[in-house]
Protein backbone atom coordinates (compact mmCIF):
# COMPACT_ATOMS: atom_id res chain seq x y z
CA UNK A 1 0.00 0.00 0.00
CA UNK A 2 1.09 3.35 -0.82
CA UNK A 3 0.99 6.26 2.35
CA UNK A 4 1.09 9.73 1.38
CA UNK A 5 -1.43 12.29 2.60
CA UNK A 6 -3.91 9.58 3.35
CA UNK A 7 -3.43 5.61 3.22
CA UNK A 8 -5.19 3.36 0.61
CA UNK A 9 -5.26 0.07 1.60
CA UNK A 10 -5.93 -1.38 -2.24
CA UNK A 11 -2.97 -0.69 -3.31
CA UNK A 12 0.84 -2.47 -3.07
CA UNK A 13 2.92 -0.89 -5.33
CA UNK A 14 4.84 2.26 -5.36
CA UNK A 15 4.46 4.82 -7.82
CA UNK A 16 8.11 6.92 -7.50
CA UNK A 17 7.71 10.92 -8.18
CA UNK A 18 9.23 11.55 -11.58
CA UNK A 19 11.12 14.45 -10.38
CA UNK A 20 12.78 12.91 -7.34
CA UNK A 21 15.83 12.03 -9.31
CA UNK A 22 15.91 15.38 -11.41
CA UNK A 23 16.49 17.27 -7.96
CA UNK A 24 19.91 17.54 -7.58
CA UNK A 25 19.36 19.78 -4.41
CA UNK A 26 18.22 16.67 -2.49
CA UNK A 27 20.51 13.50 -3.91
CA UNK A 28 19.48 11.26 -1.16
CA UNK A 29 16.67 9.44 -0.83
CA UNK A 30 15.79 7.04 2.16
CA UNK A 31 14.73 3.46 2.33
CA UNK A 32 12.91 2.32 5.48
CA UNK A 33 13.81 -1.77 6.07
CA UNK A 34 11.00 -3.29 7.80
CA UNK A 35 10.88 -1.06 10.94
CA UNK A 36 9.97 -2.23 14.23
CA UNK A 37 12.11 0.25 16.36
CA UNK A 38 10.93 3.46 17.52
CA UNK A 39 14.55 4.61 16.64
CA UNK A 40 13.52 3.68 13.26
CA UNK A 41 11.11 7.00 13.35
CA UNK A 42 13.10 9.66 15.21
CA UNK A 43 15.45 9.72 12.58
CA UNK A 44 12.64 11.38 10.74
CA UNK A 45 11.61 13.53 13.65
CA UNK A 46 13.80 16.49 11.55
CA UNK A 47 13.50 17.39 7.66
CA UNK A 48 17.22 17.41 6.03
CA UNK A 49 17.48 19.63 3.16
CA UNK A 50 19.44 17.21 1.08
CA UNK A 51 17.21 14.27 2.03
CA UNK A 52 14.09 13.94 -0.20
CA UNK A 53 10.93 13.60 1.68
CA UNK A 54 9.67 10.82 -0.44
CA UNK A 55 10.52 7.59 1.72
CA UNK A 56 10.19 4.07 0.69
CA UNK A 57 9.18 1.47 3.36
CA UNK A 58 9.19 -2.08 2.83
CA UNK A 59 8.53 -4.57 5.52
CA UNK A 60 6.36 -7.85 6.19
CA UNK A 61 3.37 -6.25 7.09
CA UNK A 62 1.81 -6.29 10.67
CA UNK A 63 1.71 -3.71 13.57
CA UNK A 64 5.71 -2.89 13.70
CA UNK A 65 4.80 -0.80 10.75
CA UNK A 66 1.61 0.36 11.20
CA UNK A 67 3.37 2.11 14.35
CA UNK A 68 6.54 3.59 12.45
CA UNK A 69 3.77 4.58 10.40
CA UNK A 70 1.60 6.60 12.80
CA UNK A 71 4.24 8.16 14.30
CA UNK A 72 5.91 9.31 10.53
CA UNK A 73 2.58 11.13 10.95
CA UNK A 74 2.35 12.08 14.23
CA UNK A 75 5.77 14.41 13.04
CA UNK A 76 4.24 15.78 9.95
CA UNK A 77 1.15 16.66 11.77
CA UNK A 78 2.02 18.14 14.78
CA UNK A 79 1.80 22.11 16.03
CA UNK A 80 5.14 23.38 16.01
CA UNK A 81 7.86 22.84 13.55
CA UNK A 82 5.68 19.81 11.45
CA UNK A 83 7.84 17.46 9.79
CA UNK A 84 6.82 16.81 5.55
CA UNK A 85 7.49 13.12 4.87
CA UNK A 86 5.66 10.70 2.24
CA UNK A 87 5.90 7.65 3.11
CA UNK A 88 5.17 5.15 0.47
CA UNK A 89 4.80 1.56 1.76
CA UNK A 90 5.31 -1.88 0.33
CA UNK A 91 4.34 -5.10 2.96
CA UNK A 92 4.61 -8.48 1.36
CA UNK A 93 6.92 -11.31 2.81
CA UNK A 94 9.38 -10.43 -0.21
CA UNK A 95 9.90 -7.12 1.08
CA UNK A 96 13.60 -7.31 1.21
CA UNK A 97 14.03 -8.88 -1.94
CA UNK A 98 11.73 -6.10 -3.66
CA UNK A 99 13.44 -3.38 -2.13
CA UNK A 100 16.76 -4.93 -3.51
CA UNK A 101 15.13 -4.59 -6.92
CA UNK A 102 13.49 -1.53 -7.31
CA UNK A 103 15.83 0.52 -6.05
CA UNK A 104 13.50 3.35 -5.37
CA UNK A 105 15.97 5.15 -2.38
CA UNK A 106 19.97 5.01 -2.09
CA UNK A 107 20.29 4.90 1.60
CA UNK A 108 18.81 1.68 3.71
CA UNK A 109 18.08 2.89 7.58
CA UNK A 110 17.35 -0.08 9.92
CA UNK A 111 15.91 -0.11 13.16
CA UNK A 112 14.29 -3.03 13.86
CA UNK A 113 14.40 -6.82 14.91
CA UNK A 114 18.24 -7.36 15.25
CA UNK A 115 17.85 -11.03 14.19
CA UNK A 116 18.62 -10.77 10.41
CA UNK A 117 20.03 -7.47 10.50
CA UNK A 118 23.55 -8.33 9.72
CA UNK A 119 22.29 -10.35 6.63
CA UNK A 120 20.22 -7.73 5.66
CA UNK A 121 22.96 -5.36 6.20
CA UNK A 122 25.03 -7.04 3.70
CA UNK A 123 22.97 -7.83 1.06
CA UNK A 124 22.05 -4.08 0.77
CA UNK A 125 25.17 -3.15 0.39
CA UNK A 126 26.12 -5.74 -2.10
CA UNK A 127 23.12 -4.72 -3.93
CA UNK A 128 24.61 -1.05 -3.99
CA UNK A 129 23.10 1.00 -1.15
CA UNK A 130 24.64 2.88 1.47
CA UNK A 131 23.17 1.65 4.97
CA UNK A 132 22.56 3.80 7.70
CA UNK A 133 21.71 1.17 10.82
CA UNK A 134 20.96 1.31 14.69
CA UNK A 135 22.64 -0.60 16.90
CA UNK A 136 23.53 -3.41 17.44
CA UNK A 137 24.44 -3.89 13.60
CA UNK A 138 25.64 -7.94 15.25
CA UNK A 139 24.22 -9.80 17.81
CA UNK A 140 26.78 -12.77 18.08
CA UNK A 141 30.27 -13.52 17.45
CA UNK A 142 29.18 -16.00 14.66
CA UNK A 143 27.14 -13.17 12.44
CA UNK A 144 30.94 -10.88 12.91
CA UNK A 145 32.40 -11.86 9.94
CA UNK A 146 29.58 -11.24 7.64
CA UNK A 147 29.58 -7.77 9.28
CA UNK A 148 33.43 -6.87 8.43
CA UNK A 149 32.46 -8.49 4.63
CA UNK A 150 30.02 -5.73 4.78
CA UNK A 151 32.81 -2.95 5.48
CA UNK A 152 35.19 -4.63 2.95
CA UNK A 153 32.20 -4.89 0.14
CA UNK A 154 31.25 -1.22 1.06
CA UNK A 155 35.20 0.18 0.52
CA UNK A 156 35.26 -1.23 -3.31
CA UNK A 157 31.98 0.02 -4.16
CA UNK A 158 32.38 3.37 -2.11
CA UNK A 159 29.58 3.23 -0.21
CA UNK A 160 29.19 4.33 3.19
CA UNK A 161 27.92 1.64 6.15
CA UNK A 162 27.82 3.66 9.73
CA UNK A 163 25.63 2.98 12.98
CA UNK A 164 23.61 5.31 14.46
CA UNK A 165 26.11 6.64 18.11
CA UNK A 166 23.79 8.87 19.57
CA UNK A 167 25.37 8.95 22.88
CA UNK A 168 28.07 11.27 21.49
CA UNK A 169 25.84 13.85 21.58
CA UNK A 170 24.90 14.27 24.93
CA UNK A 171 26.23 17.34 26.17
CA UNK A 172 28.18 16.15 29.34
CA UNK A 173 29.30 13.13 27.17
CA UNK A 174 30.82 15.59 25.17
CA UNK A 175 32.65 18.02 27.70
CA UNK A 176 33.58 14.59 29.69
CA UNK A 177 35.75 14.13 26.73
CA UNK A 178 36.78 18.01 25.94
CA UNK A 179 38.35 17.36 29.56
CA UNK A 180 39.85 14.66 29.40
CA UNK A 181 42.27 16.34 26.61
CA UNK A 182 43.37 18.91 29.13
CA UNK A 183 46.69 18.00 30.76
CA UNK A 184 46.30 20.43 33.48
CA UNK A 185 43.10 19.58 34.98
CA UNK A 186 42.52 15.84 34.17
CA UNK A 187 46.82 14.75 33.27
CA UNK A 188 46.79 11.21 32.17
CA UNK A 189 44.30 8.57 31.85
CA UNK A 190 45.24 5.88 34.01
CA UNK A 191 45.10 2.47 33.34
CA UNK A 192 43.58 1.43 36.23
CA UNK A 193 43.03 -2.22 37.30
CA UNK A 194 40.23 -4.98 37.06
CA UNK A 195 38.85 -3.77 40.48
CA UNK A 196 39.08 -0.54 39.73
CA UNK A 197 38.57 0.36 36.00
CA UNK A 198 40.23 3.31 34.50
CA UNK A 199 36.74 4.21 32.98
CA UNK A 200 33.27 3.12 33.72
CA UNK A 201 29.76 3.30 32.04
CA UNK A 202 26.32 2.06 33.76
CA UNK A 203 23.08 2.61 31.85
CA UNK A 204 19.94 2.07 32.95
CA UNK A 205 17.36 1.45 30.68
CA UNK A 206 13.52 0.57 31.15
CA UNK A 207 11.17 -1.33 28.87
CA UNK A 208 8.13 0.85 29.93
CA UNK A 209 9.00 4.27 29.14
CA UNK A 210 6.99 7.68 27.04
CA UNK A 211 8.66 8.66 23.43
CA UNK A 212 7.52 11.58 21.52
CA UNK A 213 5.31 12.71 24.72
CA UNK A 214 3.42 8.85 24.25
CA UNK A 215 3.89 5.79 26.21
CA UNK A 216 6.10 3.62 23.87
CA UNK A 217 5.01 -0.13 22.84
CA UNK A 218 7.31 -2.23 22.13
CA UNK A 219 7.10 -5.31 19.81
CA UNK A 220 6.45 -8.23 21.65
CA UNK A 221 10.08 -9.76 19.95
CA UNK A 222 11.76 -7.03 21.88
CA UNK A 223 12.05 -9.50 25.18
CA UNK A 224 13.31 -12.26 23.08
CA UNK A 225 16.71 -12.26 22.94
CA UNK A 226 17.27 -14.04 19.76
CA UNK A 227 15.75 -11.40 18.41
CA UNK A 228 16.68 -8.53 20.03
CA UNK A 229 19.58 -9.90 21.17
CA UNK A 230 21.08 -10.07 24.97
CA UNK A 231 21.26 -6.77 26.82
CA UNK A 232 25.53 -7.64 27.06
CA UNK A 233 25.55 -6.84 22.80
CA UNK A 234 22.83 -4.34 22.92
CA UNK A 235 22.89 -1.18 24.71
CA UNK A 236 26.55 -1.81 25.80
CA UNK A 237 27.17 -0.93 21.71
CA UNK A 238 26.98 2.48 23.18
CA UNK A 239 29.18 2.04 26.10
CA UNK A 240 31.32 0.53 24.31
CA UNK A 241 31.69 2.84 21.67
CA UNK A 242 31.98 5.76 24.04
CA UNK A 243 34.68 3.89 25.72
CA UNK A 244 36.56 4.14 22.34
CA UNK A 245 35.61 7.55 21.63
CA UNK A 246 36.65 9.27 24.71
CA UNK A 247 39.78 7.50 25.68
CA UNK A 248 41.57 7.28 22.11
CA UNK A 249 39.99 9.62 20.29
CA UNK A 250 40.16 9.64 16.46
CA UNK A 251 42.58 6.38 16.94
CA UNK A 252 42.77 3.07 14.82
CA UNK A 253 41.57 0.61 17.39
CA UNK A 254 42.13 -2.92 16.04
CA UNK A 255 40.84 -6.41 18.02
CA UNK A 256 44.66 -7.30 19.28
CA UNK A 257 43.59 -4.40 21.18
CA UNK A 258 40.86 -6.12 23.15
CA UNK A 259 40.77 -8.47 26.10
CA UNK A 260 37.82 -9.45 27.90
CA UNK A 261 38.97 -10.28 31.55
CA UNK A 262 35.14 -10.92 32.59
CA UNK A 263 31.50 -10.44 31.21
CA UNK A 264 28.51 -11.60 33.10
CA UNK A 265 24.37 -11.39 32.36
CA UNK A 266 21.60 -11.83 34.39
CA UNK A 267 17.82 -11.57 33.97
CA UNK A 268 15.35 -9.11 34.44
CA UNK A 269 11.59 -10.43 35.47
CA UNK A 270 8.49 -9.40 33.66
CA UNK A 271 5.24 -10.40 34.57
CA UNK A 272 2.32 -10.87 32.38
CA UNK A 273 0.43 -7.84 33.32
CA UNK A 274 3.93 -5.44 32.87
CA UNK A 275 4.55 -7.71 29.26
CA UNK A 276 1.12 -6.49 27.97
CA UNK A 277 1.01 -2.88 29.52
CA UNK A 278 4.52 -2.49 27.33
CA UNK A 279 3.15 -4.56 24.19
CA UNK A 280 -0.30 -4.37 23.98
CA UNK A 281 -0.22 -8.29 24.24
CA UNK A 282 -2.79 -10.12 25.55
CA UNK A 283 -0.43 -13.06 26.27
CA UNK A 284 2.99 -14.38 25.88
CA UNK A 285 3.87 -15.39 22.24
CA UNK A 286 5.52 -19.24 21.97
CA UNK A 287 8.40 -17.78 21.17
CA UNK A 288 9.10 -16.57 24.36
CA UNK A 289 7.59 -19.26 26.19
CA UNK A 290 11.49 -20.91 26.94
CA UNK A 291 11.77 -17.77 29.03
CA UNK A 292 8.93 -17.93 31.13
CA UNK A 293 9.84 -19.58 34.69
CA UNK A 294 7.61 -21.46 36.95
CA UNK A 295 5.69 -18.31 38.19
CA UNK A 296 4.98 -17.11 35.19
CA UNK A 297 7.17 -14.65 34.91
CA UNK A 298 8.99 -14.22 32.07
CA UNK A 299 12.82 -14.28 32.70
CA UNK A 300 14.99 -11.30 29.90
CA UNK A 301 18.72 -11.54 29.47
CA UNK A 302 18.68 -8.18 28.99
CA UNK A 303 21.58 -7.05 31.69
CA UNK A 304 25.06 -7.36 30.83
CA UNK A 305 28.59 -6.57 32.31
CA UNK A 306 31.52 -6.41 30.32
CA UNK A 307 35.36 -6.05 32.54
CA UNK A 308 37.99 -5.57 29.59
CA UNK A 309 41.08 -3.63 28.87
CA UNK A 310 41.47 -1.36 25.63
CA UNK A 311 45.30 -1.14 24.87
CA UNK A 312 45.88 -1.68 28.54
CA UNK A 313 43.75 0.22 29.70
CA UNK A 314 40.99 -1.09 32.11
CA UNK A 315 37.43 -0.18 31.21
CA UNK A 316 34.32 -1.89 32.73
CA UNK A 317 30.60 -1.23 31.03
CA UNK A 318 27.61 -2.41 32.22
CA UNK A 319 23.32 -2.21 31.12
CA UNK A 320 20.71 -2.61 33.31
CA UNK A 321 16.81 -2.80 32.33
CA UNK A 322 14.48 -2.45 35.35
CA UNK A 323 10.22 -2.34 34.04
CA UNK A 324 9.85 1.56 34.95
CA UNK A 325 11.18 4.07 36.59
CA UNK A 326 10.58 6.02 39.31
CA UNK A 327 7.85 8.96 38.84
CA UNK A 328 10.35 12.13 37.49
CA UNK A 329 12.89 9.19 36.11
CA UNK A 330 13.85 8.07 33.38
CA UNK A 331 16.96 6.04 31.46
CA UNK A 332 19.83 7.24 33.30
CA UNK A 333 23.80 7.18 32.90
CA UNK A 334 26.65 7.10 34.94
CA UNK A 335 30.05 7.60 33.90
CA UNK A 336 33.85 8.20 35.12
CA UNK A 337 37.48 8.89 33.38
CA UNK A 338 39.84 8.48 35.95
CA UNK A 339 43.05 10.99 35.23
CA UNK A 340 46.44 11.69 37.45
CA UNK A 341 45.17 15.08 38.43
CA UNK A 342 41.47 14.74 38.52
CA UNK A 343 38.31 12.37 37.82
CA UNK A 344 35.62 13.37 35.49
CA UNK A 345 32.64 11.80 36.07
CA UNK A 346 28.95 11.80 35.17
CA UNK A 347 25.98 11.21 37.74
CA UNK A 348 22.46 11.40 36.68
CA UNK A 349 20.42 10.08 39.92
CA UNK A 350 17.87 11.53 42.09
CA UNK A 351 20.13 14.32 43.86
CA UNK A 352 20.70 14.95 40.23
CA UNK A 353 17.08 15.24 39.33
CA UNK A 354 17.52 12.57 36.81
CA UNK A 355 19.19 15.48 34.45
CA UNK A 356 22.57 14.30 33.39
CA UNK A 357 25.38 16.80 35.61
CA UNK A 358 29.35 16.36 35.30
CA UNK A 359 31.81 16.88 38.29
CA UNK A 360 35.60 17.41 37.98
CA UNK A 361 36.35 15.81 41.39
CA UNK A 362 40.15 16.88 41.89
CA UNK A 363 43.20 14.69 43.45
CA UNK A 364 46.17 16.06 45.57
CA UNK A 365 48.10 18.80 43.92
CA UNK A 366 44.97 20.27 41.14
CA UNK A 367 44.62 23.58 42.64
CA UNK A 368 41.86 26.45 41.37
CA UNK A 369 43.90 28.45 39.79
CA UNK A 370 45.41 25.99 37.51
CA UNK A 371 41.65 24.60 36.73
CA UNK A 372 39.95 28.19 36.76
CA UNK A 373 42.88 29.06 33.57
CA UNK A 374 42.85 25.76 31.95
CA UNK A 375 38.74 25.58 31.62
CA UNK A 376 38.84 28.75 29.86
CA UNK A 377 39.78 26.76 26.21
CA UNK A 378 37.17 24.70 26.86
CA UNK A 379 34.57 27.46 27.50
CA UNK A 380 35.76 28.71 23.97
CA UNK A 381 34.71 25.63 22.34
CA UNK A 382 31.14 25.18 24.87
CA UNK A 383 30.56 29.45 25.21
CA UNK A 384 28.80 29.71 28.38
CA UNK A 385 29.70 26.79 30.45
CA UNK A 386 30.95 27.67 34.00
CA UNK A 387 32.39 25.92 37.12
CA UNK A 388 30.53 25.74 40.30
CA UNK A 389 33.22 24.80 42.92
CA UNK A 390 32.07 22.21 45.67
CA UNK A 391 33.85 19.91 48.64
CA UNK A 392 35.22 17.79 45.97
CA UNK A 393 36.19 19.43 43.04
CA UNK A 394 33.91 21.68 40.59
CA UNK A 395 30.49 20.74 38.65
CA UNK A 396 30.47 22.22 35.02
CA UNK A 397 27.54 24.26 34.70
CA UNK A 398 25.91 23.69 31.22
CA UNK A 399 23.15 25.67 29.88
CA UNK A 400 20.15 24.50 29.02
CA UNK A 401 20.32 25.23 25.34
CA UNK A 402 22.66 22.80 24.72
CA UNK A 403 20.28 20.08 27.07
CA UNK A 404 18.21 19.27 23.90
CA UNK A 405 17.61 15.94 25.01
CA UNK A 406 17.96 12.21 24.05
CA UNK A 407 15.37 12.49 20.92
CA UNK A 408 17.50 14.90 19.29
CA UNK A 409 20.71 13.19 19.02
CA UNK A 410 19.16 11.22 16.04
CA UNK A 411 18.92 14.05 13.77
CA UNK A 412 22.82 15.08 15.06
CA UNK A 413 24.18 11.92 14.02
CA UNK A 414 21.88 11.56 10.62
CA UNK A 415 23.60 15.56 10.01
CA UNK A 416 26.91 13.84 10.71
CA UNK A 417 26.15 11.02 8.69
CA UNK A 418 25.21 13.30 5.90
CA UNK A 419 27.77 15.33 5.57
CA UNK A 420 30.19 11.95 5.60
CA UNK A 421 28.05 10.96 2.20
CA UNK A 422 29.00 14.52 1.21
CA UNK A 423 32.41 14.01 1.07
CA UNK A 424 32.33 10.52 -0.10
CA UNK A 425 33.95 9.06 2.73
CA UNK A 426 34.30 8.12 6.73
CA UNK A 427 36.88 8.88 9.02
CA UNK A 428 39.60 6.18 8.77
CA UNK A 429 39.03 5.16 12.18
CA UNK A 430 35.02 4.76 11.59
CA UNK A 431 35.58 1.66 10.22
CA UNK A 432 38.20 0.02 12.02
CA UNK A 433 36.65 1.06 15.46
CA UNK A 434 33.10 -0.22 14.76
CA UNK A 435 34.66 -3.77 14.23
CA UNK A 436 36.65 -3.86 17.08
CA UNK A 437 33.49 -2.22 19.04
CA UNK A 438 31.57 -5.63 17.83
CA UNK A 439 34.32 -7.35 18.15
CA UNK A 440 33.97 -6.60 21.79
CA UNK A 441 30.42 -7.20 22.67
CA UNK A 442 30.16 -9.98 20.84
CA UNK A 443 33.56 -11.58 22.25
CA UNK A 444 32.31 -10.94 25.59
CA UNK A 445 28.70 -12.66 24.74
CA UNK A 446 30.70 -15.79 24.79
CA UNK A 447 32.60 -15.02 27.83
CA UNK A 448 29.50 -14.54 30.24
CA UNK A 449 28.47 -17.52 29.03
Amino acid sequence: MTLGSELNAESRDIAIPASLYSDTSKPWRLITLDPGHFHAALIQKSMYPEVDNNVYVYAPGGNDVKLHLNRINGYNNRAAGPTSWKEHVYEGEDFFNRMLSEKQGNIVMLAGNNKKKTEYILNSIKAGFHVYADKPMVINAASLPLLEEAFKVAEKKKLLLYDIMTERYEITTMIQKELSLSTQIFGKLLKGSSDHPAITKESVHHFYKEVSGAPLQRPAWFYDVEQEGEGIVDVTTHLVDLVQWGAFPDQVLRKKDIVINKARRWNTAVSMPEFTASTAAAGYPDYLKKYVDANGVLQVSSNGEINYTLKGVHAKVSVIWNYKAEPGGGDTHFSIMRGSFSDLVIRQGREQKFQPKLYIEKKSGLNTATVEHAFKQVEKKYPGITLLENDKGWEVIIPDTYREGHEAHFARVTEKYLGFLKAGKLPAWEVPNMITKYYTTTQALLKSK
